[in-house]
């Protein structure tokens, strides 16, 4: 088995924010990055209760207008997908920075798809942010199921890397 290696995620936001996160780089290139990330502590995220322990497959994509976090419980099972509409995201060895247009979408496996956030766009949105926007909504409204099972079975094929018993 290769060894996996860290790699810090950079998310900015509209307003200029800057968080980071380190994490776990499980397979990738420039094009298209899978991080791993497990939360230390439980968290509640637009009614979707992610127990400590919850495995986060983050999907990161260079030339997407979003990127995915496939949330799993220590069992498995897919808790739900939460996609960030995002632009300028840049990924190297060591870092992916992307920034976060506010606007996210939610499924679960109940069948639950919801945009969140667009109340908190700011007043005034440049042409090009609100194009990148419109077009990463329909990206994934328009074929939910399908790229669900994409991100999913990119998920799952790597679990060996870390859980062999999952």
């Amino acid at each position: 088995m290769r060894p996996l290696t860290p790699i810090l995620e950079i998310k900015r936001t509209l307003a200029g924010v800057e968080k980071r996160f380190d994490c776990t780089k499980l397979a990738g290139d420039q094009r298209h990055v899978v991080v791993l990330w497990i939360a230390r502590e439980p968290m509640h995220v637009h009614g979707v209760d992610l127990p400590a322990g919850t495995i986060s497959f983050g999907h990161f994509w260079a030339d997407r207008f979003y990127n995915a976090y496939h949330w799993v419980d220590t069992g498995g099972r897919t808790l739900g997908l939460y996609f960030n509409i995002a632009d300028g995201t840049q990924i190297g060895a060591e870092r992916l920075e992307w920034r976060d247009l506010v606007v996210d979408v939610l499924a679960t496996p109940a069948g639950r798809l919801e945009v969140l956030d667009e109340d908190e766009l700011p007043p005034v949105l440049d042409a090009e942010a609100a194009a990148h926007l419109a077009a990463g909504k329909a990206a994934i409204l328009d074929a939910p199921a399908r790229v669900i099972a994409e991100i999913e079975a990119a998920s799952r094929a790597l679990y060996p890397l870390v859980f062999p018993s999952i």
